[in-house]
């Protein structure tokens, strides 16, 4: 269900079984709120699921975030948009009577997840992070103990340098985080022992 009525364009997945926390799903850019429904209802299945639209463009492709160029974060606007996203979690959860949800974000989906989780970590239960990188230049340290988190990178990513992703993950677990770490052989596209992964995580 395509919803149209909160601040962000968003599909709605009721869930259908207990057990599993609600999925967050935040995808790349130039995806929209369809592109990881499938992959949701693969890693979860019966999980309620929630997927906005990222609202800025990039030359028509939308994002989570404005960047400067590949890899140069728009620090102020990026700031400004986890702020929106964080509000619009918290509607999502009155309006559909969910918990705090669990984020699976993929590229510029996990760069907005990780500055979630960094700098509204209220917002989120926990997270799984595929390509993510550190979202901030001076990273705040929340307290983010009791929280989840499972991050994939690509060794031959030519996007993310492998060492980034791993300085994310050893931050977050600085933090009092809970974090999985997994390097697989693969670039930044993903694969299925990303699902694979992510499945276990979440069950």
């Amino acid at each position: 269900m395509t919803n149209t009525g909160s601040n962000f364009i968003h599909h709605y997945t009721p869930a259908t079984k207990t057990g599993h926390s609600p999925l967050l799903l935040l995808h790349g850019t130039g995806g929209d709120e369809n592109d990881l429904v499938p992959m949701g209802q693969a890693v979860a299945p019966g999980a309620a699921l929630v997927s906005p639209r990222g609202k800025v463009l990039e030359n028509g492709m939308p994002r989570f975030f404005r960047r400067l160029a590949e890899g140069v974060f728009d620090e102020d606007d990026l700031r400004l948009r986890a702020a929106e996203l964080a509000e619009f979690i918290a509607q999502a959860r009155n309006d559909y009577a969910l918990p705090a949800p669990f984020a699976l974000g993929f590229s510029n989906g996990a760069n907005m997840a990780a500055a979630l989780l960094l700098l509204h970590p209220e917002a989120l239960a926990g997270a799984v992070l595929l390509r993510a990188m550190k979202p901030l230049q001076t990273m705040p340290t929340p307290d983010l103990t009791g929280k989840r988190i499972l991050l994939l990178a690509g060794a031959t990513d030519p996007i993310i340098p492998a060492d980034n992703a791993r300085g994310l993950a050893e931050h977050l677990q600085n933090c009092g985080a809970a974090v999985e770490f997994h390097t697989l052989p693969v670039g930044h596209g993903l694969s299925q022992a990303d699902l694979r992964l992510t499945s276990e995580f979440l069950s």
